[in-house]
């Protein structure tokens, strides 16, 4: 077993173990202590780090690193723990050679069929008859001039193969180059990932890889953990171990509790330290990657699993290999024939959510085998044809006997007649489609990452052009992201700049300062400016710097209150998260009692104040009244003028009785008010265009935000998302959520319909509701166009709506490892306008393959006529089996090269998207194809039939086997291709544009292919002799060949001018599958389809799995299996899950079909539509502002009418508005209302009332008064 053990000499020299009695290195504990410590959950874990280290001081000594100040940067330190722990790096699979690639290319159904035919065609060639000279058959070889050119019969053969051997060698150099970019795109996502570390006492960002075992890591909010270690210190720390464990609830962890942190999970809440203890192959995701083969050169070592290294575990990791490969997502490259059939079918059976193909991947599949079907059929015809035709020819109508010893000659006709009818399959098949695809996806994901876009998976790039929504956040994207304070109310007086020092009440000012310094994350911070004049750096979450900023401007110091209080004294956190919208921490008094800070969204927090510091700093009750007043004068003008507003309070506590802190609604309530602040955050300069651009080309963008509704309209409206005299909604999460449910409580569908496509802010919003949000409008059919939606998020919460969304944009500077694995492409920085960049390569995507599909298709139905009719008339095809595989690989290699590389233009956003359901293949497409298509034939057959008398040469047809080649033919094979090259200059142009040298000289791929492929015709032509089954030319034929290709450029301008609106008889080509096809397709294919693309970026970094748990799993399965006591439950249980798909799929019909049923409103522009309730007709609109309450319960209060009345009851309403019955529960009949008379702009705060500032839902409705905006008067004009 020794020699097992030091397999992996690369990671580990020493056994570990060996020596020292079982320390390591110096280190006084082992990689063994450790691997077997991280394997240990709970209570096991702390008996375990008792025993063995009496606690995590210990611990941290032995390993020689300091908790507070963690290691030194001593490079020689740290290589040494490389050594003895191994690298924070799981080896990668291998890539695959060029030879692999090559007998993958090889495998093509096609080119078999070629080589079949080819050596069968070799061999006759070299049989000479016996009897040679028997009168019978020499008549049936008649024409074989002379022996020099009998004996060249089987340069035609070795010339096929030859030309297999080129596509070869092509295909497999495209899939080596793809598969090295995507290398290179691994390593730049994982080079991406930095961790923060305190080394030498300051936190520094080290890339993840360069962590090592001593490590101190500072762990917070939405951080992916890329190695094992013991918590040292945390707040409130709760984690999402799915990833290892399966289950999905969130672990809560503690130094007294669980301070087990393993690699691969991810931080749902809260902060901590931990002190990192195995790395790479060591920690539980990299054992796990181990057993699943990943590491290759591991595969069969197991350092930290010993009691298994027997025979089993052989047997096991296979079995296991096999499983979960697709669980794995291992390195793989895009080609789906990976690791042979039976791993195809094993990961077709693993467990993993399948990504739907993309839109284009979808539409080009259908139409490639639409054309591969009719090919096929052309090509058996035409072989049938030619044989019937020989057959009745020679021994029906010359009346000849089928004699032994001519077979051989008849056979070499049948096998020609055969390789005939290959070439015109292999014409007909477009398989430079897929590679097309490939080519222009890759290179648009190179040239993206200049434009910030680090595109994670391929297809999202191509879905992007197709985007037709965009789902926004505000802060970071739409905004800077650079907070500042700029106004404060604070003890009665509401400053509109940041005032002095002195202005302020020093024991308040004391009281802020502390309340900001300790109930900020410790990670926040401002440092000082690089450079001279330049603006400090706002480290970590920036509305947490903005008011660390503030105490500065205030002539503070928050450092100093930290370093009295450490982060390590603080005695209870309570983190923010979304639910929350606030955060709290609780600190211990010298004299043992306690205080509690808390801050967070104005509206939530003031609703738990119940008292509030005065002019002199005394302590007064703040009653209803007093929050109604604030609510008014200083909440609403602050978040109209686009300020975010942000309450700061503070709670006392005694010592006996000791609070019940794990009360959290108790503890959090009662609070004494000391500031409310109005941060600024400036829209960035450049969005405004951004969205602009977007909305002209067809794009809705809309801003989903946590922020206060008023904050959100008055962003939007600086940003240009709404503005004055549109129809639009803004509303606030809870409406939103109230409006889309039904009596049971459930979302229909129906009534997101009703909201969506009039929505433009969305405010104070849930994770939740962003995710409803972006499934209803993806699964909506109420415009004729299926959505296609793209997301940008960048935090924790944002991943569920980041992986629903067809494209999910995460941040690259501010979003969290979680947000980044959830999405698509990575913003790098963090910009909106990098959208619309993506949208203008998608949209180029798009156009490349509709460019090269027109250019494939004209050459496909020209050579598939010409070689089906002249074989049909001639007995022999115009164009040879070589001529038409250089033609194939003009057309499909060079060309899709060529078309695919074209840079984008600003032009592709003046369009309108073309959406999910809308055709390759347009109108005007078809009408080029069908148009060139018509003038080549001409052409060709005019050459192909008078061509002799035209040129005055010998006429080709009819020539014997083995006959040279003549000049007649060789003109129609040169034509032909300069006709396809001239056509592929007209291909430029998709949309029937006149001018198709349009800034060709922008793309020198284009013009160095078309320049070379007509050198390399030149040299065919001239040179290629009897292998090309060509004759030189002269000057004057070249002239007349070429000035025939450059007719197809003058052909052109007529197609252009032809309108196409006035081919009715056009029909366009390439849809996506319909609904109910994709559902049969996806149950053929099952998992067929799992990107690996995807599966090759997220190999470092999803983490799994259900991991140790489904091994072990899977291993009794199969022993169970191999007593074979419980294989027919397991077929039953298949056939269950097969039984409900089908349950599925019924519902879906009939669903829809319910659907089809329902009209459609009469008008779509009648907002009041859907606006108004039955019961709650407006009839004024004098404000009347909801009173914040402590009556009112957050979120059930919407469920309880009695709620509302007991609101209206107890405050009276203003005599100026007319009382009006307490709101029935829920509206009595859909929400449709005959339509209010509509005016100019009657936004729906005022139509449907219930929009107010804080997330109070009092029946009394009002709209809000925000003079500042210039919505205002449009808003309020119901």
């Amino acid at each position: 077993m020794g020699d097992l053990g030091n397999s992996t000499v690369e990671f580990h020299p020493k056994k570990p173990g060996m020596d020292r009695g079982g320390q390591e290195g110096d280190f006084g504990v082992s990689v063994d202590e450790l691997c077997s410590l991280m394997e240990l959950r709970g209570a096991e874990a702390l008996q375990k780090i008792q025993e063995n280290f009496t606690d995590t001081e210990t611990l941290c000594h032995r390993l020689k690193t300091s908790p507070a100040d963690g290691l030194s940067d001593n490079p020689a330190d740290l290589e040494k723990r490389r050594q003895v722990f191994g690298m924070n790096f799981i080896p990668p699979k291998k890539p695959k050679t060029f030879l692999q690639l090559v007998w993958e290319a090889l495998q093509d159904v096609t080119l078999i069929i070629l080589e079949i035919a080819a050596i069968i065609s070799l061999g006759l060639s070299f049989y000479q008859p016996p009897g040679g000279d028997s009168e019978a058959c020499s008549n049936v070889s008649a024409g074989a001039e002379d022996e020099g050119e009998a004996e060249a019969g089987w340069i035609e053969g070795a010339a096929i193969l030859l030309s297999v051997l080129c596509v070869v060698l092509v295909t497999a150099f495209n899939d080596w180059s793809k598969e090295k970019q995507f290398r290179g795109l691994q390593s730049r996502i994982e080079q991406e990932q930095r961790f923060a570390v305190v080394r030498n006492g300051t936190v520094i960002q080290i890339p993840v890889a360069e962590m090592v075992v001593g490590d101190v890591a500072q762990v917070k909010y939405g951080d992916l953990l890329p190695a094992d270690g013991v918590l040292i210190q945390g707040n409130d720390l709760k984690i999402d171990e799915s990833s290892l464990t399966g289950e999905s609830d969130h672990v809560r962890k503690s130094i007294d509790k669980d301070p087990m942190l393993l690699s691969g999970t991810h931080v749902m809440e809260g902060s901590g330290k931990m002190v990192v203890t195995a790395v790479g192959v060591n920690s539980q995701t990299g054992i796990i990657f181990t057993l699943l083969g990943a590491g290759e050169m591991e595969e069969e070592k197991k350092d930290c699993k010993k009691g298994k290294q027997d025979g089993t575990l052989e047997n096991n990791q296979n079995k296991a290999k096999k499983q979960d490969e697709a669980v794995a997502m291992e390195m793989q490259p895009l080609k789906s024939a990976e690791g042979g059939e039976v791993e195809e079918k094993e990961k077709k059976k693993a467990s993993v959510p399948k990504k739907e193909k993309s839109v284009l991947q979808g539409k080009l599949t259908k139409l490639a085998v639409q054309i591969g079907k009719a090919g096929l059929v052309m090509s058996a015809i035409t072989v049938i044809i030619l044989m019937l035709y020989f057959v009745i020819e020679t021994f029906v109508i010359q009346g000849r006997v089928w004699l032994t010893e001519c077979t051989p000659i008849y056979v070499q006709y049948f096998v020609k007649f055969f390789i005939i009818g290959v070439t015109v399959l292999v014409v007909a098949v477009p398989e430079g489609l897929p590679l097309a695809v490939t080519i222009s996806l890759a290179y648009s994901v190179k040239k993206m990452m200049k434009d910030n876009n680090l595109v994670r998976h391929l297809d999202a790039c191509e879905t992007m052009g197709n985007a037709t929504a965009i789902c926004s956040d505000k802060t970071g994207t739409l905004t800077t992201n650079r907070m500042t304070v700029v106004q404060i109310y604070i003890l009665d007086q509401h400053f509109r700049d940041i005032p002095t020092p002195d202005q302020i009440n020093p024991r308040t000012l004391e009281l802020m300062t502390t309340a900001i310094a300790v109930n900020c994350a410790y990670t926040s911070k401002i440092i000082a400016a690089d450079k001279e004049g330049g603006l400090p750096k706002q480290v970590g979450n920036k509305t947490e710097c903005a008011l660390l900023a503030l105490v500065q401007d205030l002539k503070q110091d928050y450092q100093a209150v930290r370093e009295q209080i450490p982060e390590e004294k603080l005695y209870k956190v309570y983190t923010f998260n979304s639910v929350r919208k606030s955060m709290s921490t609780v600190i211990q008094m010298p004299d043992g009692s306690f205080r509690l800070y808390s801050k967070g969204a104005s509206e939530i927090l003031l609703k738990k104040c119940s008292f509030i510091l005065g002019r002199d700093s005394e302590v007064r009750a703040f009653k209803p009244r007093d929050k109604d007043d604030m609510v008014k004068k200083v909440i609403e003008p602050m978040a109209c003028e686009g300020l975010r507003t942000i309450c700061i309070a503070y709670r006392e506590f005694p010592a006996d009785p000791m609070p019940d802190w794990e009360n959290e609604t108790d503890i959090v309530s009662n609070l004494t008010c000391i500031t409310v602040v109005g941060i600024e955050d400036p829209v960035r300069p450049e969005v405004p265009d951004a969205i602009k651009k977007c909305q002209r080309a067809g794009i809705t963008v809309r801003m989903v935000t946590g922020d206060n509704i008023n904050t959100a309209r008055a962003i939007a409206a600086k940003c240009g998302i709404i503005s004055p005299g549109d129809d639009f909604l803004c509303m606030e999460g809870k409406d939103f959520n109230r409006r889309i449910r039904n009596e049971k409580g459930e979302i229909e569908q129906e009534r997101i319909d009703k909201i969506w496509p009039k929505l433009r802010v969305l405010a104070r919003s849930s994770p939740t509701d962003k995710h409803t949000l972006v499934k209803g409008i993806i699964d909506s059919t109420v415009l004729e166009q299926r959505q296609v939606v793209a997301v940008t998020g960048d935090g924790t919460n944002d991943g569920p709506a980041l992986k629903k969304a067809d494209v999910g944009f995460a941040m690259g500077i501010a979003g969290t490892d979680v947000a980044k694995e959830a999405s698509d492409i990575i913003l790098t920085d963090d910009n909106f306008s990098s959208i619309v960049k993506a949208v203008m390569w998608g949209r180029n995507v798009y156009d490349s393959i509709s460019k090269f599909l027109q250019f494939q298709l004209t050459v496909n139905v020209v050579a598939v006529i010409v070689a089906f009719t002249g074989a049909c008339i001639t007995q022999d095809s115009p164009l040879k089996a070589v001529q038409m595989l250089w033609v194939n690989l003009i057309m499909d290699t060079f060309a899709s090269l060529a078309l695919a590389t074209e840079p984008p233009t600003e032009s592709l956003l003046l369009r309108k998207p073309y959406g999910r359901n809308n055709p390759l293949i347009s109108r005007t497409m078809m009408k080029n194809i069908l148009g060139h298509a018509v003038y080549q034939l001409i052409i060709i057959f005019t050459l192909l039939f008078v061509g002799e008398r035209i040129f005055d040469i010998d006429s080709g047809r009819n020539a014997p086997l083995h006959s040279p080649p003549s000049e007649h033919y060789t003109i129609i094979f040169n034509t032909f291709v300069l006709m396809q090259l001239f056509n592929e200059i007209n291909a430029r142009k998709i949309h029937g544009e006149r001018n198709v040298f349009d800034g060709i000289f922008s793309n020198p791929i284009f013009c160095s292919i078309v320049l070379g492929t007509f050198a390399i015709q030149v040299v065919i032509v001239q040179f290629g002799g009897k292998p090309f089954s060509c004759s030189p030319l002269n000057v004057e034929q070249w002239l007349w060949c070429l000035f025939v290709g450059m007719g197809e450029l003058v052909w052109g301008q007529v197609i252009a001018s032809v309108p196409t609106h006035q081919l009715k008889c056009l029909k366009e080509a390439g849809h996506g599958p319909a609904p109910d096809e994709m559902m049969d397709e996806d149950l053929a294919e099952d998992e067929d389809e799992i990107d690996y693309a995807e599966r090759e970026l997220r190999r470092g970094q999803i983490l799994w799995f259900r991991g140790l748990n489904r091994i072990q799993t899977q291993m009794e399965v199969v022993s169970t299996f191999k007593r074979s006591g419980s294989f027919q439950g397991a077929v039953r249980r298949r056939s269950s899950v097969l039984s409900q798909l089908h349950d599925i799929r019924v519902v879906k019909a009939f669903r829809s079909s319910l659907y089809d049923g329902i009209e459609r409103p009469e008008s779509r522009n009648s907002i009041h539509d859907f606006q108004a309730h039955p019961e709650f007709i407006i009839t004024d609109s004098v404000h009347n502002i909801p009173l914040i309450d402590e009556t009112d319960v957050d979120d059930e209060s919407e469920r309880s009418n009695h709620n509302h009345v007991r609101v209206a009851l107890r405050h009276p309403v203003p005599h100026s508005q007319p009382q009006r019955p307490p709101r029935s529960r829920y509206p009595s009949r859909p929400m449709r209302q005959q339509s209010l008379p509509v005016t100019l702009n009657c936004n729906n705060n005022a139509a449907e009332s219930h929009v107010y500032l804080g997330s109070s839902d009092n029946g009394a409705p009002h709209v809000s008064p925000c003079p500042a905006s210039p919505l205002h008067s449009l808003e309020t004009c119901l």
